[in-house]
Order: structure tokens, then sequence, then C-alpha cells
């Protein structure tokens, strides 16, 4: 059940919210790497359209594992990105540039993201804009 999971990072890295969200179910639980879990499709596209004003990003050397029963899913990749709107509590954004070795791990209930848990070095992403 990896499909799901490659077509949530291709729509992520073109920039194409709506094909990011057709891939996680209504009741996605969301846990971001600092911060509350958002729940449900509506929070998870709001903390996007968040992103895309903040950080334009695309990711690499994308690598998805999953369980033989296709229930769950992991991926580790690289984050290439600029900071190119100051996020509250955060660095001045000033079109930084920053490259980050990043991991998502997931649940698949029916065929769509479930939960989606992202983790990458915060301390590590301030030095680089900092």
């Amino acid at each position: 059940m990896t499909d799901v999971v490659k077509r949530y990072f291709e729509a992520f890295n073109t920039g194409d919210l709506p094909g990011m969200l057709e891939c996680v179910s209504e009741d996605v639980a969301h846990h971001v790497n600092e911060g509350t879990v958002r729940h449900g499709r509506a929070a998870f596209a709001e903390f996007c359209g968040h992103m895309a004003r903040c950080y334009r990003e695309n990711l690499t050397d994308v690598v998805v594992f999953s369980t033989p029963d296709g229930k769950r899913a992991a991926a580790e990749y690289t984050v290439n990105g600029t900071y190119v709107h100051t996020d509250e509590g955060l660095p001045e954004a000033t079109g930084q540039t920053y490259k980050l070795p990043a991991g998502s791990f997931f649940d698949i209930t029916d065929g769509l993201i479930s939960r989606v848990t992202t983790r990458y070095n915060l301390s590590d992403w301030i030095r680089q804009v900092s």
C-alpha cells in the first residue's frame, strides 16, 4: 500500500495540495515535529497552506518502506528548502536555504493515509537559517 504514500510525496513535490488531500482520510491524524496533533483533513489542509506560504520545499532521495500487510509505512528523504516568509516564533525569513534529513511515518486505512508523523532536527534547521 505504498502507492498512496508515493502519490502523497509526488503531490507534495509539485505543490499539488488537492492531490495531497486526496491521499489522506477525512479523519487523518497529523503529528507535526513541534506542536499539537491536528485532526481531520481540514486542519491538515490549513497546515499545508501555512507551510506553503512560509517555505518552498522539495523532497529528494525519497525511500518508502511498508509492512507486509500494507497498514503502516515509513519514508526517509532529504528536505531541500527556502525559507520565504517568517513563521511565528522562528528566525526572520530572508530567503535562506536549508537541507535536512527527515522522515515520516504513516498508518494506512482503506487505501488512504490515516496518520502521518513527520520528524526532522529543528535545531539543525534553526542553525541553517540563522
